[in-house]
């Protein structure tokens, strides 16, 4: 990556020296904060849908429609997230995290009252709140580190924890709910959120105070000056080499991804008359395998001397997933079924790896527009790949979810290879 478009945000001071990329505990000790406010997050959702029943009944209203205000999380992330995109590198991002946790705060608080207009705004403000707070503690997790390969790989920490979060809310919040019920979950997510937004207020004061080591430590007024306005963000964004390319890559690879898990519980039904008790296991076989192949594929990317590129392996991942998405939709074999299922996970969780490893090292001072961005793309994702899912079942069943599917995978690859081949000298 060239000084150019390093700037201030990666020259700046670090926690951690530059060099060898330290241990994941090593780096975790300096990243708890970021871990746990990524992993709060996703929790005001996880409680909505696993209660989403009691919660219909406590606001008088159906299932369906309580079901449906689950969308409205999406499209207000999709417009803050875009919208508020260059706004992440502008601010200092650990004031920029205490906002998204003080909105999810106040989203949880509201959401516990059981009001129908309430919970609407509840999912309007969860959606909203998560668009800036997981862009500002990824980037801002990459900032405390100047060794390009360490800031790669604390990005993907923060995603493996999301990844380990997704997989062990349900039955973390299932657990306390058996004492204080759903309500009582969401008032402890507005305190814990709170006092964390609390933390991150109190960090980025102690940042500003002359000689902090903070994310913007050692920027004169001449390089505040000189930071890109809000559209020129974006435009200095597309001129950089890949980056609109994996940009689409995880688009469309979240599209194909959930709109897979949209459809397995039913196909598994279906195909291998699977109940939901049995199923759990498979959804715990997928979430497991997204989380280990996250996890490993980021710590892969950050040795100093990677055996694989970053382009590559995205590429041969998609690869993967690709025959492993067709295969699961085709087999008749419940022992063929499960494996297919472990290698679509790996595999999505390999892609979204290098995507974000690759979007830190080369975007630099703008990398919080860039997982800014990339997060709005991914919250449209879903919403594509559930409804071209849909279509492909009802033209021509599975092997029709399957064609459609696979038809956003195909072109996650064109994408991929156009990452490549735009790749700088150094990431080869």
């Amino acid at each position: 990556m060239s000084s150019e478009t390093k700037g201030p945000a990666v020259e700046a001071h670090a926690d951690v020296s530059t060099g060898a990329v330290p241990g994941d505990l090593r780096m975790a000790r300096t990243l708890w904060p970021f871990m746990l406010a990524s992993a709060v997050g996703l929790v005001p959702f996880t409680i909505f849908s696993t209660f989403l029943v009691p919660i219909a009944h406590a606001s008088d209203s159906g299932v369906a429609a309580m079901g449906q205000l689950r969308g409205l999380g999406g499209l207000a992330a999709l417009a803050v997230g875009t919208a508020l995109a260059p706004l992440i590198d502008r601010v200092r991002k650990d004031w920029a995290a205490a906002g998204g946790l003080a909105v999810l705060a106040l989203s949880a608080a509201l959401g516990a009252t059981g009001e129908f207009l309430l919970l609407a705004a509840f999912c309007l403000l969860v959606g909203a709140g998560t668009a800036v707070l997981n862009p500002a503690l990824t980037a801002a997790a990459a900032d405390r580190f100047d060794h390009d390969a360490a800031a790669g790989r604390a990005a993907t920490l923060i995603t493996a924890t999301q990844s380990l979060t997704a997989l062990l809310a349900a039955p973390l919040v299932a657990l306390p709910a058996v004492l204080w019920g759903w309500q009582g979950d969401l008032w402890a997510i507005a305190a814990v959120a709170a006092v964390l937004a609390l933390l991150f207020v109190v960090r980025g004061r102690r940042a500003e105070r002359p000689g902090a080591h903070g994310e913007k430590d050692g920027e004169k007024d001449g390089e505040k000056a000189a930071r890109p306005g809000y559209l020129a963000s974006f435009t200095l964004l597309g001129a950089l080499p890949g980056v609109v390319p994996l940009l689409f890559v995880a688009m469309l690879r979240t599209a194909a991804f959930m709109g897979y898990l949209a459809y397995l519980a039913a196909f598994y039904d279906e195909r291998f008359g699977l109940a939901p008790g049995p199923f759990a296991l498979v959804w715990t076989l997928s979430g497991t395998s997204f989380f280990l192949g996250n996890l490993v594929a980021g710590r892969l990317l950050s040795a100093e001397r990677p055996k694989v590129s970053g382009e590559r392996l995205m590429t041969l991942a998609l690869l993967v997933a690709l025959a492993a998405l067709v295969g699961v939709f085709f087999t008749r074999s419940l022992f063929l079924a499960l494996p297919l299922t472990a290698l679509v996970g790996a595999g999505h969780a390999t892609v979204a790896a290098c995507v974000t490893t690759l979007l830190v090292r080369r975007c630099g001072a703008l990398r919080g527009t860039a997982l800014s961005l990339n997060a709005a793309g991914m919250s449209f994702g879903v919403f594509l790949g559930a409804g071209l899912g849909g279509v492909g079942l009802a033209l021509g069943g599975y092997p029709g979810t399957a064609a459609a599917l696979g038809g956003l995978t195909l072109v996650a690859l064109a994408f991929a290879r156009a990452a490549a081949r735009s790749a700088p000298a150094e990431e080869g």
